[in-house]
């Protein structure tokens, strides 16, 4: 099946302008060709660490993988969001610092550099202040001011806690340059933290993974096989859509470009379909931010979940499951209330036989169920996905067995694309480690949870009112957040902050570690940032805000669902935390909960509904929500007195 792209910017340079990570550059063939050997020789680095890691630790791999990965940022990004493609001679010399400086600790000797930990040298302090700087640098350049002067503030507030009244909580005995140099360059707490080891343990190879699997021809065959799922109807272009989004999440990881990668290939058939630009937009972005939250790879702050609990990431692909099919169901109902309500046209579009699609590629399924099997044989999420990388190349060898030079050249260029791809990712969770040392050194994030659930509970004494209220703030406070700053750094900050928080009130890992999640992705699609929604409204020329607001519509279910994870006992259920009659007599609940959240939105329930009517399915979604008998009853019959009264309207006036 072929379709003719939009007459636009390509959707390569759509996804890299509206993205949460700035554009890279347009290298030139020799600066190209150094980032492409050196970023090929990482790709072996961390290949090698699976399976044959250092004698010195994982420290020592880490300061390896940064020293060699962060040059790499300031030859492929610029200082600014517009200029020249090809790095000036600043930044080969940033990269050079940058080189020197990350490896610093192995060129001094290692082990003596450890030694040093709590009395660095003079050389030491001036080495870890210039990393400092260039990881800040590096982060500017990737994906903006706000997460450096986070990091900044977070600085300050070590270094100064000691001015701060003495009867303020928060208020600390003060940390000196040295010490803060040496907790964040010489300690595991600080650059080579939690954060940066998902990054140079997991995410980089899952990146690898998908851009093998693109290269395979993956992202390809997910379109076709969507399209030629569905039959010729009004409703076909929407669906293929939704569910071309989620399959295409599993090559890309990333929501934005998804949504992108979608658009070029479908916004012409919903086009065709009579969709108007805004609605088609907010389906695309809604559609492209669930590659984040669906299994099995999620996105970056899942292997962060599953370090941070120290559990397995097959658990943290199980907690996701029925959350991202509610999510996906919600935007599946309010796709098909808005096909009817503005009166969607069939569409023909030429495509395959499924079955004849499924004999010649369905291999690329394969690899995905290795990644969940390998998982639940115990095998480690690194190592699983090398293998499933390895069975995505193989399986691609086979079906290009008369091309093999091209094969290996492809395969060999998605490495390398992988690593690259990975880089701004890499600066954030260097970053991180600023906030998260700091939180750890000082206190901080204790003192802050606890304020929290003081706000609530200044309010009320009333201890289900006090969880509601902060659950409630909780959520706002990560949405917020996440419209500063990218996923991953949004969820660690609110992790270290909110969780104790929720901890406090007797929520469990699970739901707390999946709550912060779910609101850090969904900050995505929030106006009035909404990046997922900016960049769709670039491939169908609409309304930007517009665009955004259809995307919230589409996702409003996904923003109230996870709430119910926190609020009640059996929201566990919703991760699969129960016996199977709780987890299935929850999900059904919950999914009327999202139908009815559904007919509030698209205004549509086999034809239009009045005002009167959207108005009573709004207390029955939000009861059906709180899993517990009462409230679902009440909401039940919230439900029916809607159901009700819009089937008495629609016969009168009929």
């Amino acid at each position: 099946m072929t379709t003719e792209p939009v007459e636009r910017d390509s959707p390569a340079e759509i996804a890299a302008e509206h993205d949460e990570e700035r554009p890279a550059r347009k290298l030139s063939r020799v600066p190209d060709r150094v980032v492409y050997f050196v970023a090929l020789a990482v790709a072996v680095l961390v290949l090698k660490q699976v399976f044959f890691p250092f004698a010195k630790g994982n420290q020592f791999y880490l300061v390896l993988f940064l020293g060699v990965t962060l040059p790499l940022v300031f030859l492929c990004y610029r200082p600014r969001l517009r200029g020249r493609d090809d790095p000036g001679w600043t930044d080969w010399a940033l990269a050079v610092l940058a080189l020197a400086v990350g490896l610093y600790p192995v060129l001094v000797g290692y082990d003596d550099f450890l030694n040093r930990q709590g009395i660095l040298s003079p050389l030491d302090i001036v080495a870890g202040a210039l990393l400092l700087v260039l990881i800040l640098e590096a982060t500017r350049r990737t994906t903006g001011l706000v997460l450096p002067i986070v990091c900044l503030l977070f600085l300050a507030y070590a270094y100064y806690g000691g001015f701060l009244p003495q009867n303020w909580g928060i208020a600390h005995a003060g940390i000196d340059f040295s010490q803060i140099v040496n907790a964040l360059f010489n300690d595991a707490s600080g650059f080579y933290g939690t954060p940066l080891d998902v990054a140079a343990s997991y995410i980089v190879l899952f990146t690898l993974y998908g851009a093998v699997l693109n290269a395979s021809g993956a992202g390809q065959f997910f379109v076709d096989i969507s399209f030629a799922a569905f039959r010729r109807s009004r409703t076909a272009p929407g669906r293929t859509t939704v569910l071309s989004g989620f399959l295409l999440g599993t090559v890309s990881g990333s929501g934005t470009a998804t949504a992108v990668s979608l658009g070029s290939i479908t916004w012409p058939i919903l086009e065709k379909a009579r969709y108007p630009k805004e609605n088609a937009g907010g389906l695309l972005a809604a559609s492209g931010i669930g590659a984040i939250l669906s299994p099995p790879t999620l996105g970056a702050a899942a292997f962060i979940i599953a370090e941070y609990l120290q559990t397995s990431y097959l658990k943290v692909l199980v907690w996701a499951t029925v959350p991202t099919l509610l999510y996906y169901l919600g935007i599946v109902f309010a796709m098909e209330a808005d096909a009817r309500r503005f009166k969607a046209e069939a569409v023909d579009v030429p495509h395959a036989d499924p079955w004849k699609l499924l004999r010649r590629g369905g291999y690329h399924f394969l690899s995905l169920a290795i990644i969940v099997v390998f998982l639940a044989l115990d095998i480690p999420p690194f190592a699983a996905v090398v293998y499933a990388t390895g069975v995505a190349a193989l399986f691609a060898l086979i079906a290009r067995r008369h091309d093999v030079r091209g094969w290996a050249g492809d395969m060999v260029d998605a490495l390398s694309a992988g690593v690259r791809g990975a880089l701004p990712v890499i600066a954030v969770c260097a970053a991180a480690g600023v906030i998260t040392s700091t939180i750890t050194k000082t206190g901080l994030g204790l003192e802050l949870a606890d304020a929290l659930v003081e706000l609530a509970g200044v309010l009320t004494d009333n201890g289900t009112v006090i969880l509601i209220l902060t659950v409630l703030l909780s959520a706002v406070a990560v949405g917020v957040l996440g419209l500063a700053v990218p996923v991953t750094a949004s969820f660690i900050i609110a992790w270290v902050v909110i969780g104790p928080a929720l901890e406090t009130l007797g929520v469990a890992d699970a739901e707390r570690a999946m709550f912060i999640f779910y609101y850090a992705v969904l900050s995505e699609v929030t106006p009035p940032t909404a990046l997922a929604a900016v960049a769709s409204a670039a491939i169908t020329g609409g309304s930007v805000l517009g665009t955004m607001w259809q995307c919230w519509k589409y996702t409003l279910p996904a923003f109230l669902v996870p709430i119910a994870f926190v609020l009640t006992d059996n929201g566990a259920a919703l991760l699969l935390e129960s016996d199977v009659l709780t987890v299935l007599w929850v999900t059904a609940v919950s999914a009327l909960a999202v139908a009815a959240l559904a007919v509030v939105t698209g205004g549509w329930l086999f034809g239009p509904v009045s005002l009167p009517v959207r108005l009573l399915f709004v207390p029955a979604a939000l009861c059906l929500l709180y899993l517990e008998p009462v409230p679902i009853a009440i909401g039940a019959a919230c439900g029916a007195a809607a159901l009700l009264t819009h089937a008495v309207i629609k016969r009168r006036t009929a």
